[in-house]
């Protein structure tokens, strides 16, 4: 996560070492089953979709760096530009969506509270996914709207927020302009609070690298050339998810901002948006961890992923 090093920061300087140790690492679990939440109030409202069920009637194909199946048709890409300690290596999901409601969200040990964390992958796999990226760490903050697979989970507004529609349009919104229900009620099927948006209208925004997602401790390690994620808009139910590797000099530097608005630009995005990353930044195909977070191979706990389901009924090719 990139916040993570003003919590280091924190502890190091002592005095306020309790209230950082409840505050950013201390388990608050506020809904021990959020499956079972999700399945209730779907129950409640009548609602099919969220139940998790596959739309598809054959199973998917999965080789290396593809997936395609009656639910999505997934690629993926790397790139590598750059050279020496300026180069930047990258990876690039092309995701078509038989249906909105396919791409879907999880949280760690399928828990929703605050500072709860486990691997992306992990987290894939206790959901079947053969597809996942990294979202938005929800749990290092209590703001922010979470809406999840249909259901409203948090309903506190903060920030500039991206939602998924039913009908398959995604955009960027002003939390502090609506709340959760409202969303729901117009379609909203996934939201995520972290930010900030990278394109409008295939336009880059101006100001992006100096924008502080948080005004709390740790910040300012947003800014700079770091690991990152991305969701970008092609058209209804087609996406495309980045994930840049950084902070690995010869390997990937990792880029700005501004960088990462120009790769999302450069796919054709219309809109994107930035998550969580840092040494969260992770993707995962077929229970296989695609990038290399931090150049180590190895990955960091996150709070929620977005994943499409289908792993287990997959053939391997």
């Amino acid at each position: 996560m990139l916040l993570s090093s003003g919590l280091a920061l924190v502890l190091a300087l002592g005095g306020g070492t309790a209230w950082a140790l409840d505050r950013f690492v201390v388990d608050h679990v506020e809904i021990s089953d959020a499956s079972a939440y999700i399945a209730q109030h779907a129950a409640a409202a009548g609602d099919d979709g969220a139940t998790g069920t596959s739309t598809s009637s054959s199973a998917g194909v999965l080789t290396s760096t593809t997936y395609t199946s009656d639910d999505a048709e997934i690629s993926i890409s790397k790139v590598t530009t750059g050279s020496g300690d300026d180069t930047v290596t990258y990876y690039v999901a092309d995701v078509t969506l038989g249906d909105a409601t396919v791409l879907r969200s999880a949280f760690a040990h399928d828990e929703f509270g605050t500072n709860i964390v486990e691997d992306t992958s992990d987290i894939a796999a206790d959901n079947d996914a053969v597809f996942a990226i990294n979202g938005d760490y929800y749990g290092f903050r209590d703001t922010g709207i979470v809406i999840r697979d249909g259901v409203v989970f948090r309903d506190e507004p903060a920030r500039e927020g991206l939602a998924f529609y039913r009908d398959g349009h995604v955009e960027v919104y002003d939390e502090t302009t609506t709340d959760a229900q409202a969303l729901v009620d117009a379609g909203v099927w996934n939201t995520l609070s972290f930010g900030p948006a990278l394109l409008e209208d295939g336009q880059v925004f101006d100001g992006i690298d100096d924008v502080e997602v948080d005004t709390n401790v740790g910040n300012h390690s947003i800014q700079g050339e770091q690991p990152r994620t991305a969701v970008g808009v092609i058209g209804d139910d087609h996406l495309v998810f980045v994930v840049v590797d950084g902070r690995s000099p010869g390997y990937s530097a990792g880029v700005t901002m501004t960088g990462l608005a120009q790769i999302m630009q450069d796919l054709g995005a219309t809109t994107a948006y930035n998550i969580d990353g840092g040494g969260s930044s992770t993707m995962v195909l077929g229970g296989e961890l695609v990038n290399d977070p931090l150049g180590k191979g190895t990955e960091r706990g996150t709070s929620d992923i977005l994943y499409i389901g289908g792993l287990s009924s997959a053939v391997r090719s």
